[in-house]
Order: structure tokens, then sequence, then C-alpha cells
């Protein structure tokens, strides 16, 4: 038992010591060095009024790898337009013109 309590507390000094010889600042959060370009709403953008769920290439657009589909944060679409979105790509799954799941889409 004392050998334990010596090896451990050996352990901690030598915590302590790389402890107090780090002068490095760390930072809670990440530093920005870049500045990302701002999301927009393509539809609105473009004018666009009317989401063809026949045209695939388009809606690929809006689906990850697996065949997903991609939330408004990553888009950058509206409320009103990642609705019409979404029923544009159900209806294309039912069509077949889009799969419902796949290993590699893209």
């Amino acid at each position: 038992m004392p050998e334990r309590e010596v090896v451990y507390q050996q352990e901690q000094k030598k915590r302590r010591f790389n402890m107090a010889k780090t002068n490095e600042i760390k930072y809670l959060t990440a530093i920005k060095t870049q500045q990302r370009a701002k999301k927009f709403c393509r539809f609105k953008k473009y004018h666009i009024r009317y989401v063809d769920y026949k045209d695939g290439e388009f809606l690929k657009k809006f689906l990850n790898e697996q065949g997903k589909m991609l939330p408004r944060r990553i888009t950058g679409n509206s409320l009103k337009y990642q609705r019409k979105v979404a029923d544009a790509i159900k209806k294309a799954r039912q069509m077949a013109i889009l799969p419902y799941v796949t290993d590699l889409f893209k």
C-alpha cells in the first residue's frame, strides 16, 4: 500500500509541474479566422416561386449522400420554401425520381 501512495504522489507532482510549465493561452471557443459567406434563400434571391418535384437534379442539392433531406440551417432556405422543398422531395421519392435511401448518392 505505501508503494502505491508514493507512486501516486509522484504522478501528481509531475502533473502539477506540467501544468505550470505550459504558458499557452487556451480559449474555450475556437478563434474564427475567416468569415463564412452569409447564407441566403436561393428561392427568394432568384425569384423561384414553384419548386418542381420533377426536377431531380435540382432537388439533389437539398439531399445529403445518404439521401436524407438537409435542414434549413445548412441549406439557408426560408421556412416557407423549406416546406415546399420537403413536399417536392417526398413527391419525387414516391414517383421514383429520387431514392429513399442510398449508400453513395452524389
